[in-house]
């Protein structure tokens, strides 16, 4: 099957820890949301504009703020979420789990949230986009599965993964989420990560399968001791 026509989708690196943004959405209707939406609200609605098309809303992967903005833990990210709902009509998509920490974090209300469970979809004219939970760098991590492209936030990068060692991560869980929930995905769905942390801004599932150490462990033994557990 081939690439569907209706998709739009962009990466855009910004800020100063090397984040990527995404935009998917809907050639027909010109309707997009932004994955991510931290650091520059203005430069991301203007770089959608430049593109004919009009953000509705966003897809949040994680509560931390140089994903979604706000403060946390003393670290305060301009832009986000907060800042783009005041600029246009639309909701945050975001796991369930982890929506009391995105409140927390950024300051938005639950009228402007809507909760997901892994394996609901959202639907932007004739683009689908699948959420998966992938837990482990936050409890309620997602992974957005579009047309063969997988925006995994900071749940797997190119040769690497998202730490596990912060306030709500979890190393049992990312390994289940990298050999179990992520290993049933094809070889030739594409890996677009949420910063630019690799030598490449996107590779293969094949590719990763090949060079990624964090996809390669036999055991969760191995797996702690390469976290240093």
């Amino acid at each position: 099957m081939g690439a569907n026509p209706d998709l739009y989708i962009r990466q855009v690196l910004i800020g100063p820890m090397a984040n990527f943004v995404y935009f998917i959405g809907s050639k027909r209707t010109r309707e997009c949301l932004v994955v991510d939406p931290a650091w520059d609200t203005d430069a991301l609605l203007e770089i959608a504009e430049a593109d004919g098309m009009r953000v509705t809303g966003a897809l949040v992967t994680h509560y931390h703020p140089d994903h979604c903005g706000g403060s946390m833990m003393g670290f305060q990210v301009p832009g986000g979420i907060c800042e783009l709902l005041g600029r246009v009509d639309g909701k945050i998509h975001v796991h369930k789990i982890e929506a009391d920490g995105l409140k927390k974090v950024t300051g938005v209300g639950e009228g402007d949230l809507v909760r997901h469970d892994s394996g609901d979809a959202v639907q932007l004219g004739d683009v689908k986009v699948e959420l998966i939970h992938t837990p482990g760098h936050t409890p309620g991590s997602l992974c957005f599965l579009v047309d063969k492209k997988l925006v995994a936030g900071d749940t797997l990068f190119v040769d690497g993964c998202g730490r596990v060692d912060l306030p709500g991560s979890s190393p049992e869980q990312m390994y289940e989420t990298l050999t179990g929930t992520l290993a049933k995905l094809t070889d030739d769905i594409i890996l677009l990560p949420g910063h630019d942390y690799g030598p490449t801004k996107e590779s293969s599932l094949g590719d990763q399968r090949k060079t990624n150490r964090y996809l390669r462990m036999n055991s969760l033994d191995d797996w702690l001791r390469l976290r240093g557990r």
